[in-house]
């Protein structure tokens, strides 16, 4: 866990006031459960991270799993991914409050987030994390579908589209 600055624990803290009020207004979540999302700790993945926007943290002690902490993505703290940086805190305060897997109950539980479109921006955040770490673009040939990678892929890798051999492309020069 990376601990936030002032200013981000500020903007973390009006992020939690926004989504539990969002979650009292569904009417599903039990007392001790926006307890449990009104005051565990929140903190931040590393900048680097490109694959996480948020993780749910337990120990163990004594043979008990003990709710640690509540982790965002840095990047989701600026205004263009408030929406998405909120639906991803609600998904992580569905962890906390005991729904550990991703089942079916789960996913209807996120699935009542009021804000359809913000989950919907995963996919663009995740992108935007890999082409900033990225040195190497694993390139499509045929549908010119492009993957950004910290590593060559030395021809071992189809395109997840069309399934056609993934030809390197150094990155360096699109970036300056």
């Amino acid at each position: 866990m990376v601990r936030p600055n002032a200013s981000q624990s500020v903007r973390l803290e009006l992020l939690r006031d926004d989504v539990v009020e969002e979650m009292k207004g569904l009417g599903i979540f039990p007392l001790e459960s926006l307890t449990i999302a009104s005051t565990v700790t929140l903190g931040l993945l590393r900048k680097s991270s490109t694959q996480r926007h948020g993780v749910t943290r337990w120990t163990r002690k004594q043979g008990a799993l003990v709710l640690e902490t509540v982790d965002l993505h840095p990047v989701l703290l600026e205004q263009h991914w408030s929406r998405y940086a909120a639906f991803v805190l609600y998904h992580e305060f569905l962890h906390a409050v005991g729904n550990r897997s991703h089942d079916r109950d789960f996913r209807a539980m996120e699935s009542l987030w009021p804000d359809i479109d913000a989950s919907k921006q995963g996919s663009e955040f995740t992108n935007k994390m890999r082409l900033e770490r990225a040195s190497w673009l694993w390139v499509c040939v045929q549908c010119e579908m492009e993957y950004p990678r910290q590593r060559p892929s030395g021809g071992k890798y189809q395109c997840r589209k069309c399934r056609c051999r993934l030809v390197d492309r150094p990155i360096k020069d699109m970036k300056s």
